[in-house]
């Protein structure tokens, strides 16, 4: 049976302001990335979309992502692929990450009355989770993944298909 996935990135946050790299910091939402995240959900109630289910990231979920590193500026980040470059600093490699996305999402979507769902997480933990169907998305996404982006997910025996990457148009909050 084939079910539905959206996976979105969450709104603006203080940290991308500032340009800090982010893991387990409960950075907040900026009053743009309330606004952003208010525009996504008016592209699903446009759109007619409801969910049995939403999930979303918590701090430990993530608590362990990026070690040492979390606070620090993102120049520090090393160039793609991260690779095992975190794990030095307490953090997780990049196959750890995309690892534990799909065993959360998978079973996530594998119970019963989880038809559709939406699932809130962070712009690195989509990207790596994107990257593991690689072969089966009809949809491939660009470096760089804006907040409040969404990619649709159609899940079936197993494997996700990413078929649609929706970026919720953001317009009316640009400076006039």
């Amino acid at each position: 049976m084939k079910k539905t996935l959206y996976l979105m990135r969450h709104g603006q946050t203080l940290f991308n302001v500032e340009h800090k790299i982010q893991g387990w910091c409960d950075s907040p939402l900026t009053e743009l990335g309330i606004k952003q995240a208010e525009i996504a959900a008016r592209y699903f109630d446009d759109n007619k979309i409801t969910f049995d289910h939403c999930y979303a990231s918590t701090s430990e979920r993530a608590c362990d992502t990026f070690g040492r590193f979390e606070a620090m500026d993102e120049f520090l980040n090393p160039k793609l692929p991260y690779g095992d470059f975190f794990l030095q600093y307490g953090g997780e490699n990049q196959q750890q990450v995309q690892d534990r996305m799909v065993k959360t999402l998978t079973e996530i979507m594998e119970k019963e009355d989880h038809h559709d769902v939406l699932a809130l997480s962070h712009g690195g933990a989509c990207a790596n989770f994107v990257r593991a169907f690689e072969e089966h998305n009809i949809m491939h996404y660009r470096r760089g993944i804006k907040n409040c982006t969404i990619f649709k997910f159609i899940y079936e025996d197993g494997i996700f298909s990413c078929v649609d990457i929706i970026e919720p148009d953001l317009s009316e909050l640009e400076i006039k």
